[in-house]
């Protein structure tokens, strides 16, 4: 294992207040989720539980914001940002005083809605469902790269046909 390439940045710390663009490719880039048609993503149930399962993350992790998500037939995009701030935003008052929240970091939280996604997609019957290993992750670190990031994700459907993950092309 000591030959593996890294996947994270060293002494990072993944449970600062970032944004991350984080992909995850579900096992051999089966396409698991539904179809492209026309250029629009078309989910099946297993499609549609990835999805829900990314709201239930943003729901369970009140500093947790989405800024840009896709599910594709194989694997989901997303930009994911962890702020502290939120905790105060979303219930009004200075939770400086309350008992420290712990901020999962982004592999833990990735982990999360891997791990739930996996079991709400078994429950559906699909036992053989799995996701790759790991994921893939960018910290974005300035306006230009967000921008060019939520387009990217926005416009994955419509580019199927000339995405890496397409395993048809």
């Amino acid at each position: 294992m000591k030959d593996r390439k890294r996947n994270r940045i060293v002494d990072f710390d993944y449970g600062s207040n970032n944004l991350y663009f984080v992909t995850s490719c579900t096992k051999d880039k089966i396409c698991w989720f539904g179809e492209i048609d026309n250029g629009r993503m078309m989910l099946n149930e297993m499609g549609e539980t990835a999805q829900r399962q990314w709201g239930w993350l943003l729901n369970k992790y009140p500093y947790l914001k989405s800024h840009a998500f896709v599910v594709m037939p194989n694997h989901i995009h997303g930009v994911l940002e962890i702020n502290r701030d939120l905790l105060n935003d979303r219930t009004g008052r200075d939770l400086s005083l309350q008992p420290q929240l712990k901020i999962k970091s982004l592999s833990e939280l990735m982990g999360a809605y891997k791990t739930t996604t996996s079991k709400q997609i078994h429950l559906l019957g699909c036992n053989d469902f799995a996701w790759q290993r790991s994921f893939y992750d960018n910290i974005i670190r300035n306006t230009e790269s967000y921008t060019k990031i939520v387009e990217y994700i926005t416009d994955n459907p419509v580019n199927w046909d000339e995405d890496r993950f397409n395993e048809n092309i």
